[in-house]
């Protein structure tokens, strides 16, 4: 089967609709339902966290305009990579396509699906021990699902985050129908604050993030170059505004205290209603939620892959798009194959074991795993340094190709340049610090293989 250009206009079939849809997919994860309790647990009032939050759609925002004016000037399938290879020269969007391979998207899809399998476990009512299993099996079949094709793939990913949002829209009438006594304060003393403003912080960007997958499918959208950058727009704003009105709801049905000493805040603001059922109730939308952020991920991340594999001819194979059904299924074949691969060594007692044996063997302390949890957090912050490193130099980018290309066609440009995209450099400088001062060790999971990928290029045959 020859390769086949995801940019020829039959792969056009994304509405917007479609994209904000995606983007919002991708965003709207499971870190609503986690990291309230800590952003609320470092600030000092309610209204400060409500701020936090919305200062970190701002800074999403600023992001989001910086990557809409690189996807309407560029308008190509495989968004950050594209921008890269055009910025700094293909070494640099090869070492990114690489690196999203393994382990950042990959990793990212790993990490919402040990979430799924995680409620999964509790709303089913599995013997715990099952995770990994079910984790990969989330993978294999919204894999399988999108190989059958683009519209197979996009009807999916509109169903779940539409029932995604409907459940949320849920959780925020029952906090505000729950008003009175907190629950989760009566029985539970209010934590110190700890990390301050900085981890509230790193806790918010990171429930933000995901924006920019909308563009590694720039190409697929109609009227791309109007398209990709409102979906970038609307979709940070639809869920800035979500989170912001998820968040009164936590305060109205828990009070300040008792979000602060919550565990599951959804759950407890729905059983304030629903009571024993609110439990059931929240399993079923956080599965929900997470399949649509993996879906989402498997959709997007897959073009990245195709679009560095027409590039480069050591990952040709890549880029074979199926013609009949308008997906790259060799990217999204690999992608499960790598994804399945990392469940299975951060998340099981084996491939923890491997993975000791390979830090001692080059004379390096284990990662302390007892420390970042199950596989869900191990494949977040592994990873983490690589992602907030491309996303510096996504930022710096947009500043280098103005400088560069003056006269290339930009339908949209940034506001305030180049104000805007400094703060996005600031913001991504001090996140990549921050992930490699939390993640110690672990963060070779991410930076050992982005050095594999220097020797790939070096080894790899260069198109003239």
């Amino acid at each position: 089967m020859p390769p086949l250009s995801p940019n020829k206009r039959r792969h056009s079939q994304l509405g917007l609709f479609d994209s904000i849809s995606l983007a919002a997919g991708i965003i709207v994860g499971v870190s609503i339902f986690k990291v309230s309790p800590i952003v609320f647990s470092n600030v000092a009032a309610p209204w400060h966290g409500l701020a936090a939050w919305l200062a970190g759609g701002v800074l999403s925002l600023i992001g989001a305009l910086c990557i809409a004016e690189l996807a309407a000037a560029y308008p190509r399938s495989g968004g950050q990579y594209v921008y890269l290879n055009r910025a700094y020269g293909p070494w640099m969007g090869f070492l990114f396509g690489w690196a999203q391979l393994f382990p950042v998207i990959t990793g990212t899809i790993g990490a919402m699906a040990y979430v799924f399998a995680d409620y999964a476990v509790e709303c089913l009512g599995i013997s715990r021990g099952y995770e990994t299993l079910l984790a990969a099996i989330a993978v294999a079949t919204l894999t399988a699902v999108n190989l059958l094709g683009v519209v197979v793939g996009k009807t999916t990913q509109n169903i779940l985050t539409i029932a995604k949002v409907l459940g949320l829209g849920g959780i925020v009438v029952a906090g505000l129908l729950a008003t009175g006594t907190p629950r989760s304060a009566a029985t539970n003393p209010s934590p110190t604050a700890s990390g301050g403003i900085g981890l509230a912080m790193i806790m918010i960007l990171y429930a933000y993030g995901g924006w920019s997958d909308v563009a590694y499918v720039a190409s697929e959208a109609r009227r791309r170059r109007r398209t990709i950058p409102l979906a970038l727009l609307l979709g940070v704003g639809v869920v800035t505004l979500l989170y912001l009105i998820i968040n009164v709801a936590y305060l109205s049905g828990l009070g300040f205290d008792g979000l602060r000493a919550s565990t599951a805040p959804a759950a407890d603001v729905l059983a304030a209603i629903f009571g024993p059922y609110g439990g059931k109730a929240m399993s079923v939308l956080v599965m929900i939620s997470a399949l649509g952020a993996i879906n989402g991920m498997i959709f997007a991340g897959a073009r990245v892959y195709a679009a560095m594999g027409q590039d480069h001819p050591l990952f040709g194979l890549l880029a074979r798009w199926n013609p009949r059904l308008k997906s790259p299924i060799w990217s999204l074949s690999i992608q499960g194959i790598v994804t399945m691969a990392l469940i299975g060594i951060v998340g099981s007692v084996a491939g923890r074991a491997a993975l000791n044996s390979l830090y001692r063997l080059i004379g390096l302390a284990p990662p302390q795993w007892e420390k970042y949890g199950g596989g869900f957090e191990a494949l977040v912050i592994g990873p983490a340094p690589v992602f907030w490193l491309f996303f510096l130099l996504t930022g710096a980018a947009v500043i280098v190709l103005r400088q560069r290309e003056p006269t290339h066609r930009r339908p949209f440009r940034v506001p305030l340049y180049p104000v805007a995209p400094l703060i996005f450099c600031a913001t991504s400088l001090y996140m990549l610090y921050a992930a490699i001062d939390y993640a110690g060790t672990l963060a070779l999971l991410g930076l050992v293989p982005l050095g594999l990928g220097v020797q790939l290029y070096l080894l790899s045959p260069k198109v003239p």
